[in-house]
Parts: C-alpha cells; sequence; structure tokens
C-alpha cells in the first residue's frame, strides 16, 4: 500500500492558504466570454509549447502557436508533440467541463496514448511499459535512475490511484495532486510520454480545487522557466528500491504549490488589465441576477421583479446580456422559463 511521506510545513500550509484566496478571488470576478476564450486559447498554446519544451522540445511558442493553429500536414516528430498535448488538452477540457471524466487508470493510458500518437510503436502507445527502462542526464549523458521493475509498474499504479482516490475527502487536493505527479514520474510507468502525462493528469486533479479558471492557466510554464530545478525536485537519483522507503515528498510540494501560485497570480495579471467595455461591463442589477442563483441555484423573472423596479421588456434584456456574456443558461419555456448559472 502507498503511504507517501510528507509534512505540513508552515511555508506549505502558507501556500494552500493563499492559493485558496487567489482562486476565490478569481472565482467571483466576471469576464467577457470573448475574454475568457481568449485566455483558453493562450493558456493551451503555452501548455503546449511549456510541457513539450520540458521534454527537450525545440520548437519557440511562435512555432507552437502557428502549428496549433494551421495544423499542417506531413508533420515532423516536434510537431507532432505540440499537436498531441493540445488534443490532450482540448479532450481533457472538454470531459471536466462536461463532468464525465473519471480518474483512473484508462484515463491515463489514454492520455499517455494522444501524446504519443504517431511518435512511438502501437506496442507502447497506450501501454503499461514491459521492459526495464532508465533516465538519463542530457548534460552528462549517462544513467541517474532506475525506475522500477516493468513487473511491479502495474500494482504500483494501482497503489497511486487508490491512494488519491480514497484521500479526496480527508487530504488537500493541492497536496493529492503534487503527491501524484511526483510518484507518478517515480514510478515512470511508460516507454515514452511520462512526463506529459504526469503533467496533464496533474491539470485533472487540480480541477478538483474548484478552481472555474482551470483552462485558463498553464502550470508547466513555471517548470519550463527553470526545467534543471523541476527535474530537481520532481525526480529521485539512483535505484528505486533502494530509495522507494527514504522519498520525503515535503519540499517537492512546496515547489508545486510555489509553481501554482505563480502562474494564479499570473492569470489574475492578465485578467486585471482586460478592459471592461460598456458591452462587457456588469450593473449592480446584473449582480443582483447572479448572487440570487448562487444563493438559489436558480431564478425566475418573478424573483427578479422582487429584486428591482426595472420592467419587464428591460427585465428581459438584463438576462440575455448575461446569457451573451456567457455567464448564465436560459432553461424551460413560456412562464415556466428559468435561469442558471452556466458550467
Amino acid at each position: 500500500m502507498f503511504e507517501p511521506k510528507f509534512n505540513i510545513t508552515s511555508k506549505l500550509l502558507e501556500n494552500i492558504k493563499r492559493i485558496g484566496v487567489i482562486v476565490a478571488d478569481l472565482n467571483n470576478r466576471h469576464f467577457s466570454k470573448l475574454t475568457l476564450v481568449k485566455l483558453e486559447k493562450t493558456a493551451r498554446e503555452v501548455s503546449a509549447h511549456s510541457s513539450t519544451s520540458i521534454e527537450g522540445n525545440p520548437l519557440p511558442l511562435t512555432d507552437v502557436k502557428k502549428i496549433i493553429k494551421n495544423r499542417p500536414e506531413n508533420l515532423r516528430d516536434s510537431e507532432k508533440e505540440v499537436i498531441n498535448y493540445n488534443q490532450a488538452l482540448e479532450v481533457l477540457d472538454a470531459d471536466i467541463q462536461n463532468n464525465t471524466i473519471k480518474f483512473n487508470l484508462d484515463l491515463i493510458l489514454k492520455t499517455q496514448k494522444i501524446v504519443t500518437r504517431e511518435l512511438i510503436n502501437d506496442f507502447n502507445s497506450g501501454k503499461i511499459r514491459q521492459q526495464p527502462v532508465f533516465v538519463n542526464d542530457p548534460i552528462a549523458r549517462k544513467a541517474i535512475y532506475l525506475p522500477p521493475d516493468h513487473q511491479d509498474v502495474k500494482s504500483l499504479l494501482d497503489d497511486l490511484i487508490e491512494y488519491i482516490t480514497t484521500s479526496k475527502n480527508r487530504i488537500d487536493p493541492l497536496i493529492l495532486a503534487g503527491i501524484f505527479h511526483k510518484q507518478f514520474v517515480i514510478i515512470h510507468p511508460f516507454i515514452d510520454g511520462n512526463g506529459r502525462t504526469a503533467r496533464l493528469m496533474t491539470k485533472v486533479l487540480l480541477a478538483d480545487m474548484g478552481l472555474n479558471t482551470f483552462n485558463l492557466f498553464s502550470f508547466e510554464n513555471y517548470y519550463n522557466q527553470n526545467v534543471s530545478k523541476y527535474f530537481e525536485n520532481v525526480g529521485i537519483r539512483g535505484n528505486y528500491y533502494d530509495l522507494k522507503d527514504q522519498i520525503d515528498f515535503t519540499t517537492w510540494l512546496e515547489y508545486f504549490t510555489d509553481g501554482i501560485i505563480d502562474e494564479l497570480l499570473r492569470v489574475s495579471k492578465i485578467l486585471s488589465t482586460e478592459t471592461i467595455s460598456p458591452e462587457t461591463a456588469l450593473k449592480p442589477y446584473h449582480q443582483k441576477i447572479l448572487d440570487y442563483i448562487k444563493k438559489n441555484n436558480f431564478i425566475a423573472d418573478r424573483d427578479y421583479a422582487k429584486l428591482t423596479n426595472r420592467a419587464k421588456p428591460t427585465r428581459n434584456k438584463d438576462f440575455n446580456k448575461l446569457i451573451e456574456l456567457g455567464l448564465i443558461q436560459r432553461h424551460g419555456k413560456g412562464k415556466a422559463t428559468y435561469y442558471k448559472l452556466k458550467n
């Protein structure tokens, strides 16, 4: 059974509290649908660039943006890596938004298959490795880590997944996401695509935070700013079997939450600089609608009429504006019409 060692240090606790404050602030602010769509597109581009760059992909961000936009034919491997990662982001984001995602081994295998599509043979794509591997130091050009034997990988993955799924009600999701990330890298379950799959699955687990802006930020960007520091924190050196009982996740969790804070602050700063035009600005009466829905789960016109002295045609315009901004959805017809927050 997997029981990771870690301590809730004052730094880790402070990081978790600060993330909660930033997330609450972001979730309480409203932006136009156009603004959010633009930021989602940028986040996917930055994530695809950063996560593949960490693994040695030489393409600059400008080229990554062009490749994702134009999707050229006859792709080089470096271009395929970018396209695959972006596709995995789109698939996972859609499943998260639709509440159809289930964190399990099948999801992990499916994700690895997407990121390695046409980059490795079919025998190893979407399948746990059946042979030994080792991790090299690209500078020293020598093996620095020997992962678990392939015969043990499946049981180690099962233990990790069970730990994550059974700990959700007793351990902060930030800690669980961080523990998963490092332990997955340590297990090294695939011939290729381990790092990319680890970072994508971590994004899935971070969605459990209730961070509505999940698909607006790219924590991979933080790691890519100093790849050596990332590898130093996320990995271990030596033979897995000599080290497995000594692994302590505390330092990694502090670094991991530092990265979340860094990226949330970056996104928050961008959102703060977005110009709010008369078309996208919310008035006090719009806010009354949103506050009522948050408290009561839905609002009908008769409810809104009690909150304001605005005429019925004007009230309809208020609802329509919030629909256009992508903040609420209309349900029902005629007198049975009501409105709820848009998922």
